[in-house]
This record gives structure tokens, sequence and C-alpha cells, in this order.
């Protein structure tokens, strides 16, 4: 990784580099690093994302799957740009592509509960089955949808897509 325009930030010349270290042109400690800041000398479209609070933030793209929950089939797959809004964007992307008469049910962990993405899926007729995320706030999922005993089976059945990534 080196800093996007190119340039160092004078710390190499400060101290010389050692020759076991595995990045030894470049000292990244107690730097900020943004994708604005940073970028892939191999792959210029890796972003930087973190998984959680307190992970390491790793240059990356993210994949997404859409399974049926049937026979745990892959639907549909796409590879996108790291951001925190991503696997929502995908999903929607991806219910977009589907062809179907009938309404359909999409199960999600609790990423996906938020306000805006429950809402887009009631809008293109999609039930969402979405984990609820009570976590300091209220969710987005409410009574109706939970107490139908096919929330509770998608619930379970949804765990199956971490298969497909093995």
């Amino acid at each position: 990784m080196v800093a996007a325009d190119g340039s160092g930030s004078g710390a190499e010349a400060k101290q010389p580099p050692k020759a076991t270290a595995r990045n030894s042109e470049r000292d990244f400690h107690g730097e900020k690093r943004s994708n604005a800041t940073h970028a892939s000398t191999t792959d210029p479209d890796a972003r930087l994302y973190k998984k959680a609070r307190g992970q390491a933030a790793k240059l990356c793209h993210m994949g997404h799957v859409t399974m049926e929950n049937r026979n745990g089939l892959v639907v549909d797959a796409t590879l996108t740009h790291a951001s925190g809004t991503a696997e929502r964007e995908a999903a929607l992307d991806m219910l977009g592509r589907m062809e179907g008469r009938h309404r359909i049910t999409l199960a999600a962990d609790k990423a996906y509960d938020t306000a805006d993405f429950v809402a887009a899926l009631r809008d293109i007729k999609v039930t969402p089955h979405v984990a609820q995320n009570t976590t300091n706030r209220r969710s987005a999922i409410d009574g109706r949808t939970t107490h139908h005993s096919g929330y509770a089976v998608s619930q379970r059945i949804r765990k199956r897509i971490e298969e497909v990534f093995g």
C-alpha cells in the first residue's frame, strides 16, 4: 500500500528500513489510513474495509450471493467495491434482476435491518425476513413479520448462505 499521491511521509528518511519487515520500504505505524489517502499498488479498485469495530481494515472487494431457500442453490452473484452500504445496495440490485410473478421473501442478517432497506423491499413486493437489530435502537422489522412461522424458518435457513463462501 502506498500514499495515493505516491509520496512518502518522510518516515522512511528518518529511519533506515528493516530488512526483515514485510513492507520494509514504508512504515505505516501510527498513520491514519483511508481510501482517500492510500491506494493498493496491485489493485487500485480495492478499498479499505473493516467488518466490525476493533477489526483491522483490509484492502478488499465484497462478494454478494443470492440463494433460494428450498434447495440452497445460488441464483445470483455479484462483486462490488467495499463500503458500508454495499451489501444492501447489491441485494436490491440482485432482487431487481430476478424474474417472477409471485411475492418472494428475503432472509438476511442484522446488517440489513435499516428502515430504508426494509421500505425498499416492501416497495418492490419483497417480504423482508431480516434479523432484528435491537442493539441501542429500534428494529425496522415489527411484530407483523416476526410472528409468522415462516420468519423463524427463514432465519434458520439463511445461515446456509455461509456454506457458499466456504
